[in-house]
């Protein structure tokens, strides 16, 4: 039997743009304008291999009536009921409203599996309401962006894991790597399947590395700055394990680049940057680290992507170790928010030192997977803050009660804390830095939120 997927939410936060977007048609038609859709729609649709019916449905409105909206509301019930699945959509960047926390309750009535989406998620706009949508208690949200087709696998992973039976189970196994369960006594490994984006400046020996790591003249190199113009991804096996090579285009400043094909091949290697596992900074080793390979390397940690630093022409260099020293010290100084990123020094040209790359590309890659029991956790928090509590604002102490991780790739946690919107950025930083020491992740790039639970007394009068 097909498997049914109810598109539901509120009006406006961009369900019929999904349903386009999953359909691969402009099905639906899709405005600013709140409640242009009225009727239920159904199609085929297709994620990630997974074929299913979808159905688009009107905004849900409050209402019971004989009104319009309270006849559009009877058609978003009766998807509900049709459907195996219900798409519960939010407005990330508007967060979690009254209304949503009412067609909440509508949906644990119907009793059936719910995936929470928070569309609208491009950039960092809508990480706070992405959190807030925990509060709705249908376990762990997923954030995309229907207009610019990102999250599209975090949805696909977000499906299986409340119906996990639409998969083989040879197929289940790589897709729902983020719904673990950190208690358990033996945590799952990492997937085996790394997607290793090579990104740089141009002519700095990206293709010329990937030729010698395949052992063939795979990607056309040259003296030329600027060969590669696409991202060419290449499926290759190291040590019994899938690796999906990316190749991409030098990415130069922006005040340079003036030809649409640069200006099209550089929005694709920042894209393909954003999809990526581990990402390995080729460098000139004698320029590296300037502000170009900075700027990349921000963008890098600020996606989320493993980082791996490759100094490569290696063979040009004439004292290794003093050049090795200080391009060390460089990067620490420059970039310490990669502090204890893998530094691999190679000539992709001759193979000198190749073999260290891999190595340290996996490491990063397991790293970034990495889950840590939510009893570990806490015992290093209770530690970590009777050491070294947080600073008190305006007199009054900032208590952290727990934490836990929610997802991986890269770790992420939640620290629950009373008065925790007012914990200084510094201390957030000496947590993050603890985790990493604690539980070995150096140069993994690691988010912490702080969050606090609602006063209940927040919206009492003290009336009698």
């Amino acid at each position: 039997m097909t498997l049914k997927v109810a598109i539901v939410g509120r009006p406006n936060v961009g369900k019929s743009t999904l349903f386009n977007r999953l359909v691969g048609q402009r099905l639906a038609i899709v405005d600013d304008q709140p409640g242009v859709t009225r009727d239920r729609r159904e199609a085929s649709a297709e994620l990630a291999g997974l074929k299913f019916t979808l159905i688009d449905t009107p905004g849900f409105e409050d209402v019971r009536d004989a009104s319009l909206e309270s006849r559009m509301r009877e058609q978003t019930e009766q998807a509900i009921r049709d459907a195996d699945v219900s798409l519960f959509i939010i407005d990330a960047r508007a967060g979690v409203t009254p209304l949503d926390e009412r067609f909440a309750e509508l949906l644990r009535k119907v009793n059936k599996p719910v995936v929470v989406a928070g569309n609208k998620c491009e950039g960092k706009a809508g990480e706070d309401g992405l959190m807030e949508a925990y509060s709705l208690g249908f376990g762990e949200p997923v954030g995309l962006s229907a207009e610019h087709g990102e999250g599209m696998a975090d949805l696909f992973s977000g499906i299986v894991r409340v119906v996990p039976e639409v998969l083989d189970e040879d197929d289940a196994v790589e897709e729902v790597h983020e719904a673990f369960d950190p208690d358990a006594e033996e945590l799952p490994p990492p997937p085996r399947t790394a997607r290793l984006i090579v990104v740089g400046r141009p002519n700095a020996g990206k293709s010329t590395l990937i030729n010698t790591l395949l052992q063939s003249d795979r990607l056309l190199t040259g003296p030329e700055a600027g060969i590669t113009r696409d991202s060419i991804e290449i499926e290759w096996s190291y040590e019994d394990r899938t690796i999906k090579l990316v190749d991409t285009a030098g990415l130069r400043k922006k005040a340079k680049v003036h030809e649409q094909i640069e200006r099209m091949s550089t929005s694709d290697t920042i894209r393909s940057i954003r999809f990526a596992d581990v990402v390995a900074l080729v460098m000139d080793a004698r320029d590296a680290f300037e502000k170009q390979d900075l700027q990349i390397a921000d963008l890098v940690l600020r996606e989320g992507r493993g980082l791996v630093f490759v100094l490569s022409k290696w063979d040009l260099i004439e004292d290794h170790d003093a050049r090795a020293k200080e391009l060390r010290e460089k990067a620490g100084r420059l970039l310490p928010n990669a502090k204890g990123a893998p530094i691999v020094f190679l000539s992709g040209l001759t193979g000198k030192r190749i073999d260290r790359l891999m190595p340290a590309v996996l490491s990063m890659f397991d790293d970034w997977n990495a889950r840590v029991k939510t009893n570990d956790l806490n015992a290093w928090l209770k530690h970590v803050v009777e050491r070294h509590p947080p600073p008190s604002v305006h007199g009054k102490p900032i208590k952290p009660k727990y934490m836990s991780q929610i997802k991986t790739r890269p770790p992420t946690f939640v620290l629950m804390a009373n008065r925790g919107e007012h914990m200084p950025e510094s201390y957030k930083r000496y947590l993050i830095n603890g985790l990493r020491e604690a539980f070995d992740l150096p140069g993994v790039p690691i988010r912490l939120f702080v969050r606090q639970g609602k006063n209940p007394y927040a919206n009492k009068s003290g009336k009698g």
